[in-house]
């Protein structure tokens, strides 16, 4: 048998040449588990004569993660055979390649189609001595596998189907793309991203540097206006937003209901499922060939008199003319629907036509107006308020939506609450900021990776270093309004408030590595003073911002003008980690350059990236799939793998039960109590316990938190775990609801 070399050559096939290269990609592993011989048997035995060395470098690393369930290191090693043989691949040095991609030419026509823009070609050319060599390959191998063919597939640039960017090549690629000409910021924010303290969005990883660059991961667009104008006017705003692959959240609540007569035609409205139908038409259509699918979740609030039909649109049965299954829902939910509910009151059903003013207003304002058209007999419909409610945690339970946002917490408790009613969320409830039918809102995103700021030998936290990365990341999301491109003009008005996004991955993460059960009190400690000198670090570097350039446009008159923070408005007191007086003292001086600083996304791709859990959830399972060669593994985590190791309880046997306890260790004989409670999965832990722990750090999080629910058995809890989070005041309760618990990710 023979292989066909990288350029051209043809040898033959050795088994010691094939277990060799292994061998060099094992330093660091665990050689009791890891063999390199039995790696190169397997693909000898599937090699065919006339292969190339790039498949035969592919079979080894499908090889090596085929072998994962044995142990985590198999996951390594094909992590680095698959990076090795891209790097062989492709071209080292950044200005090369980003030269490459600026000269690119259609394999049709042959004329120049860029990739990359002028400007951040001529900026990489200028400066590429300095670019090149800050560059440090070899933490391209600190991947996953899982997470390396994701960026190969999805994020890192090709031509003509060909990946020819390296991850460090990217990462640098996203640096240069924010900070341009500062090379001094832009090699801080490289070495900051590719040592995985923190990631940026999909969106902005792709985007970076090429043509139209757009990189903000959150819009929020309100509708124009109720007319046949004002629908169009705003559906290719929504169709171009999702063209660019924004994640978008939209209120609908000016739409006149169904029935309502339309004095310009002489007809009647034929309300918001028909409307909505179109939209979702729309998202597909645009939506189908780029790299991720636009995601979109539509807010609606529940006096609106076409609410039930609404709530049907994602069912999965039903006629195909009244669904729109491509969208997400969230009920934008007022206390005066809470207050019914929990009183068994009635709750009427209304047009917002025929009712003006009502998603205008918010809190004592909105429940008077509300009241009032009661009284005066403007309702459609008049249903027991809980009749609706059982509606909606049916279809929760059906379908996993709708979202649950509170409208009057919202804007409460929101720095935006001079510039009017906050009208919805954003795609996955996390975002929360003013839009109104002239500006869609504008929300630049990344996620810190807190696990990475645990010394674990030493059972320290670092909280000086997570405050240092999190001002690198205020700079690069504050510095992102200017050199981002803008899908519609309404959007750049947005950046007028200049709110970002700044969320955590790995919280459970870096609870295990201190050693702190989920619900332990050193791990609520923990997670407040997380995200405390999360907020502190942000409003610190936007205030020196502010020092620099100026403060955001519509500054005055917000309540961080007068003094009050996010923790004032949850009347709580911040612990004594940070010097809070000095900090508002500077900001009387200075005032602020972001309106908004803080949101806990959920976001699996960044999670997947950095090899953490996702956001601030527990575990949920101490097991995760993996495929390879055509087959799908049980993967035990690998932290939990390798406390058993080091407790002389890992074999065959303890993964196979792992296995068949859907991922819990809880009811497997011989496993200590220690190492139980500290590897609880979310079904193991009481929903209570985890909006405990979102309420005690909403203080610090002025946006909102994307909170996903999980319960094996829903219907019965539902109810009290929405109220219980209402009544603590979460601005949200439910992103979805996850109800198998013997779920594998």
């Amino acid at each position: 048998m023979h292989v066909v070399k990288r350029d051209g050559r043809k040898e033959p096939v050795h088994f010691d040449k094939i277990t060799a290269r292994i061998e060099t990609l094992c330093y660091g592993l665990d050689m009791n588990y890891v063999d390199p011989s039995a790696i190169a048997l397997r693909v000898i035995t599937d090699f065919y004569s006339g292969a190339t060395t790039v498949e035969l470098d592919n079979l080894a690393a499908e090889t090596a993660a085929s072998m994962i369930n044995q142990h985590a290191d198999y996951a390594t090693l094909a992590a680095r055979i698959a990076i090795s043989n891209l790097h062989k691949e492709t071209k080292k040095i950044f200005s090369e390649v980003i030269a490459h991609l600026y000269n690119a030419k259609s394999s049709v026509t042959k004329e120049r189609l860029p990739i990359i823009s002028e400007k951040c070609y001529k900026i990489i050319q200028t400066h590429a001595d300095r670019l090149n060599s800050a560059i440090i390959y070899d933490r391209d191998f600190n991947y996953s596998y899982t997470a390396f063919k994701n960026l190969e597939s999805n994020h890192l640039l090709k031509l003509k189907g060909k990946v020819v960017e390296r991850p460090q090549h990217m990462l640098m690629r996203v640096a240069v793309a924010i900070h341009g000409e500062d090379i001094d910021k832009a090699i801080k924010t490289y070495n900051f991203l590719s040592k995985q303290y923190f990631m940026h969005t999909a969106q902005t990883l792709h985007a970076a540097c090429t043509v139209k660059q757009q990189m903000a991961s959150s819009y929020l667009l309100t509708m124009s206006e109720d007319s046949i104008d004002g629908i169009m006017d705003t559906l290719e705003r929504f169709a171009l937003l999702c063209c660019y692959k924004g994640e978008v959240g939209f209120n609908v609540h000016c739409i006149r209901a169904k029935g309502t007569p339309i004095r310009g035609t002489g007809g009647v409205s034929n309300g918001l499922v028909p409307m909505l139908k179109v939209y979702n038409t729309s998202m597909a259509t645009v939506s189908k060939t780029g790299k991720s699918d636009g995601r979109i979740t539509v807010y609606l609030e529940p006096w609106h008199a076409d609410i039930f039909e609404w709530l049907e649109l994602k069912k999965g049965i039903g006629e195909e003319q009244l669904r729109a299954r491509d969208m997400f829902y969230a009920l934008w939910t007022p206390d005066l629907f809470m207050k019914r509910v929990y009183d068994d009151d009635m709750w009427s059903l209304m047009c917002p036509h025929e009712c003006p003013g009502l998603f205008e207003a918010c809190g004592d304002e909105f429940e008077a107006l509300y009241t009032k058209y009661e009284t005066e007999g403007r309702s459609r419909k008049q249903v027991k308020a809980r009749d609706l409610w059982l509606f909606i945690t049916q279809l929760q339970v059906e379908t996993g939506t709708p979202y649950i946002v509170y409208k009057d917490h919202c804007n409460r408790k929101s720095n935006h609450r001079n510039l009017g009613t906050i009208k919805c969320s954003g795609f996955s409830t996390d975002v929360v900021q003013y839009s109104s039918s002239d500006e869609v809102a504008v929300c630049n995103t990344a996620s810190i990776a807190v696990n990475m700021f645990v010394n674990s030998s030493k059972k320290i936290f670092d909280f000086e270093k997570l405050k240092e990365v999190t001002k690198v990341i205020t700079y690069n999301l504050d510095k992102m309004f200017d050199v981002n491109f803008y899908p519609v003009p309404e959007a750049e008005s947005s950046s007028r408030h200049r709110s970002i996004g700044i969320g955590v991955q790995g919280l459970a993460d870096a609870f295990i590595l201190m050693r702190y059960p989920f619900e332990s009190k050193d791990a609520k400690e923990l997670n407040i003073q997380i995200f405390e000198t999360l907020y502190y670090g942000a409003l610190e570097a936007s205030c020196e911002l502010a020092a620099e350039k100026g403060t955001y446009e519509s500054y005055e008159g917000s309540p961080i003008s007068k003094g009050i923070l996010q923790y004032d408005m949850w009347n709580v007191k911040p612990t004594d980690l940070w010097d809070w007086d000095a900090l508002k003292a500077k900001i009387a001086r200075h005032g602020v350059r972001n309106s908004l600083l803080i949101a806990q996304m959920s976001d699996a791709f960044m999670a997947q990236m950095l090899e953490s859990n996702k956001s601030v959830e527990p575990c949920v399972s101490n097991i995760c799939t993996m495929h390879a060669l055509s087959r799908q593994f049980s993967v035990v985590q690998p932290r939990l793998l390798r406390d058993l190791i080091e407790r002389n309880l890992w074999d065959e046997d303890m993964h196979n039960k792992i296995v068949t306890n859907g991922g819990s260790i809880q009811n497997i004989e011989g496993i200590p109590d220690d190492l139980k409670l500290l590897y609880k999965t979310v079904w193991e832990i009481p929903q209570r316990a985890v909006f405990e722990m979102a309420a005690a750090r909403g203080p610090f999080i002025d946006h909102s938190q994307c909170l996903n629910v999980y319960m094996s058995n829903p219907l019965e809890k539902l109810t009290s775990m929405h109220f219980y989070a209402w009544k603590i005041g979460l601005k949200s309760s439910m992103y979805h609801l996850k109800t198998d618990g013997s779920v594998v990710e």
